[in-house]
């Protein structure tokens, strides 16, 4: 398969069944929220940055989770019962994004997160698009998360640790609430363990794209979250 050049000034991307093995479909263009918004309406994302040009991808399959599958294990329910962390939606996007960034990544040299993306991302927060999930401890920031919420599907993108399940605690608290306000997914892109262990699973990128056909009818959850005894709200100031 070509992998497809993306024009600055156009905004349009090949069909995500046009994407190499690998999932590489197309290379250029920006992160302008306009084409971040339609990469993720048609089930297409940017994984890295290399000599200013920006890679898109469209895996086969495609790693998700259904709210209802998520799997809390003993150890986690233990977390929660201990009331070890607090949690915040949308209190510190940038700060989430950034220490996303500069955390180490398994068999990783260095972060996909650059400059450009962070820019790209904290734009959609500000719009009511992107979304953060902050973990506490002792006032803290120790875990986070963030992606983009479309329709009913939630696009995860980055997650970290400062202390352990402090990620996994924060993923099981928006999961929970998404599920309680009607998702109907949470999509994980790439296949990880620490995913799979709480249900994520993957499917074909066919049925991942008609989902997407019927999100596309759906209306969006847009403005600052909240969290508001496990259920999402809208902040009406940020």
């Amino acid at each position: 398969m070509p992998v497809y050049w993306l024009n600055e000034h156009e905004l349009s991307f090949p069909h995500p069944a046009m994407a190499e093995p690998s999932g590489l479909l197309a290379v250029g263009g920006d992160l302008s929220p306009e084409r971040l918004v339609l990469a993720y309406r048609n089930g297409i994302f940017p994984w890295f940055e290399a000599e200013e040009n920006f890679y898109w991808y469209s895996p086969d399959p495609r790693f998700v989770l259904f709210p209802k599958e998520l799997k809390v294990h003993k150890s986690m329910r233990s977390v929660f019962n201990q009331g070890k962390f607090e949690y915040s939606l949308d209190t510190c996007f940038e700060d989430v994004i950034r220490t996303c960034a500069e955390s180490p990544r398994n068999a990783q040299d260095g972060s996909w997160i650059s400059e450009a993306f962070i820019e790209g991302y904290t734009e959609l927060h500000r719009q009511g698009i992107a979304h953060s999930v902050e973990v506490w401890s002792g006032g803290k920031l120790v875990g986070g998360l963030y992606g983009l919420s479309l329709g009913r599907i939630f696009f995860g993108e980055s997650m970290f640790a400062h202390q352990a399940n402090a990620s996994k605690a924060g993923f099981i608290t928006l999961v929970r609430a998404l599920k309680a306000a009607g998702f109907w997914m949470v999509d994980c892109q790439q296949q990880t363990q620490h995913l799979q262990s709480l249900g994520a699973r993957s499917i074909p990128r066919e049925l991942f794209l008609d989902y997407l056909v019927k999100n596309a009818y759906e209306r969006s959850l847009v403005g600052f979250w909240d969290l508001q005894a496990g259920q999402l709200t809208l902040r009406t100031e940020h």
